[in-house]
């Protein structure tokens, strides 16, 4: 495993500010010892109650590359070279099989032989016979090509179209290369997720998928939870699915390695990433199917440290994953109390109104929350639907369920964006949100381009950035002490515990400091995000990054 060892939406115009002089004036500031004040638009400004604890104020290196982004707001390639130097944290909500590029699926495709149905444009098995041609005519053939792209992606996907349907429908079309070759697909996607200066992954797979369906069918379903469960683990049968499921994970990383380089003098950037699985849960299948892999990927993550959680996927829109919402939500709140070690974040109020009738709008996120007793949500779009939403929101900010917004697919598959999603409403409310990618290869970008949209679409400070990059660390699924004190969200962040007088970057640590990162996974991934950021903002002082 590795490391295991380890555009623009124009709804909120933002102010410019492009003064040149002014950026060179707060860079005297790196010269100074003192701190700043933010300024009120920052995450220090957002709300806490008046028992929160003062927020922190703005380093000398926060104030220059905060001038710094206040400066390039209308230079676009100066922007994108800010954001893609922009140390962004963890990427924690993503679909392995949707993130790597299509350019690389249709390689892979070539590679293994597959032929391509020409009236679908659906990876099949060979021989090719008629209707199909091989998948490897794409590489001369730019037309051919171009039109798997398009049917395989969100590329030049209509304005007005159905996006919802045409995004959903790619994985079925490509499913045929992508289970394949697990390990060749990570270590593509750690490479893009290393480059773009995150430090931590958490993707999604399906574990022993065939294994858990033969199993499903075997057991049947009882509503009677305790004796469902009793049913799959009698004799041993849940335990010989999770073996082999922790023997696809090594057969993947070997994969992995072996692509990467990781044992070679020339070790691929994505060797140094860590990494952890999240079991998905096919939610629209039979109930006996998604109870069992529920309970596969719960007792997977108490097994085996590579794996964290489990994650509720396909629509949520379905007629099946409406009618069922309920009785998934009761069979988390179960299997929590058998699996307490095992994490649960979920996909919730991915809906939006004329998608579903407005009764189905009301209630998803809140069953998550309150029910399952979820420890994040992904999407989370449908809030303000939500039957008393305000304390649907005031419950996740209390129990720092963290919500992943991913907003390119948000405004792919639902249409929302802008001012419509509540990205403000959540951070109003001291809930933690972090950005995501959800199905980068699908959608056309990477997560450089989602905090890009946040920052104009937003108008936030550079503090906010980095809070949301450190968020995105902070409610990892990682074990151990945290470096920040209390409730950052809430609070800001503060050094706390043995580091908190230490500079992160230093070589020179205090000896209870160097113990803490030793023996903390998450402190350890947040200290290193820490370091770089001193690294970015002391560039920027001196006119090497952001430019």
């Amino acid at each position: 495993m590795i490391n295991s060892v380890s555009p623009r939406d124009l709804n909120r115009s933002a102010p410019r500010r492009t003064s040149r002089r002014r950026t060179l004036l707060v860079a005297a500031l790196c010269l100074l010892p003192t701190a700043v004040a933010a300024p009120a638009n920052s995450a220090s400004a957002a709300p806490g109650g008046p028992a929160a604890a003062p927020r922190p104020t703005l380093t000398a290196g926060e104030a220059v590359a905060s001038a710094r982004l206040a400066a390039i707001r209308d230079e676009p390639a100066a922007l994108q070279a800010f954001f893609r130097a922009l140390p962004k944290g963890g990427e924690l909500h993503n679909h392995l099989s949707g993130a790597v590029t299509t350019e690389y699926l249709i390689q892979l495709a070539a590679e293994d032989g597959l032929c391509i149905d020409t009236k679908t444009m659906t990876a099949v098995v060979p021989p090719c016979g008629p209707g199909t041609r091989p998948a490897a005519d794409a590489s001369t053939d730019r037309a051919f090509r171009d039109a798997l792209v398009r049917e395989w992606s969100m590329q030049d996907f209509p304005p007005g179209g159905n996006g919802h349907d045409h995004f959903f429908d790619t994985f079925g079309k490509f499913g045929e290369v992508t289970w394949r070759h697990r390990g060749k697909l990570l270590a593509e996607f750690a490479d893009s997720v290393t480059e773009q200066n995150q430090f931590y992954l958490e993707t999604m797979v399906s574990p022993a998928s065939e294994s858990a369906r033969k199993l499903a069918n075997e057991v049947g379903w009882d509503a009677d939870l305790a004796k469902l469960h009793a049913r799959l683990v009698a004799g041993g049968k849940l335990d010989t699915v999770v073996a082999e499921a922790r023997k696809e994970a090594d057969d993947g990383d070997a994969e992995f390695r072996t692509e990467a380089g990781c044992a070679t003098d020339a070790p691929r950037p994505g060797c140094g990433l860590t990494v952890r699985w999240i079991s998905q849960v096919s939610r629209g299948s039979t109930n006996e199917r998604v109870f069992t892999q529920m309970a596969l990927g719960m007792r997977l993550a108490e097994a085996d440290p590579r794996f964290v959680a489990v994650n509720l996927v396909q629509p949520e829109d379905w007629d099946t994953s409406l009618a069922n919402y309920r009785t998934q939500m009761r069979m988390l709140k179960y299997l929590r109390g058998v699996y307490p070690k095992a994490h649960v974040t979920l996909h919730a109020g991915e809906l939006w109104p004329g998608l579903v009738k407005p009764e189905d709008l009301t209630f998803h996120i809140g069953e998550a929350v309150n029910v399952a007793g979820t420890d994040r949500i992904g999407h989370g779009v449908d809030l303000v639907h939500e039957d008393d939403w305000r304390k649907v929101a005031d419950t996740m900010a209390a129990r720092r369920v963290a919500v992943e917004v991913p907003f390119t697919s948000n405004a792919q598959i639902l249409g929302v964006k802008g001012a419509d999603h509540p990205f403000e409403t959540y951070r109003a409310h001291g809930v933690p949100v972090v950005l995501a990618t959800d199905d980068p290869g699908v959608s056309r970008i990477d997560i450089t381009h989602e905090y890009r949209y946040a920052a104009e679409t937003y108008d936030l400070s550079y503090r906010e950035l980095k809070d949301l990059a450190r968020a995105s660390l902070e409610y990892a699924f990682l074990p151990g002490a945290s470096i920040w004190h209390g409730n950052p969200t809430r609070d800001g962040y503060r050094l706390a515990g043995p580091c908190r007088h230490d500079r992160p970057g230093s070589d020179h640590l205090r000896p209870a400091c160097r113990r803490i990162l030793a023996a903390s996974p998450k402190a350890a991934v947040e200290w290193r995000q820490e370091a770089a950021f001193r690294t970015f903002e002391r560039r920027i002082a001196l006119g090497r990054a952001g430019s």
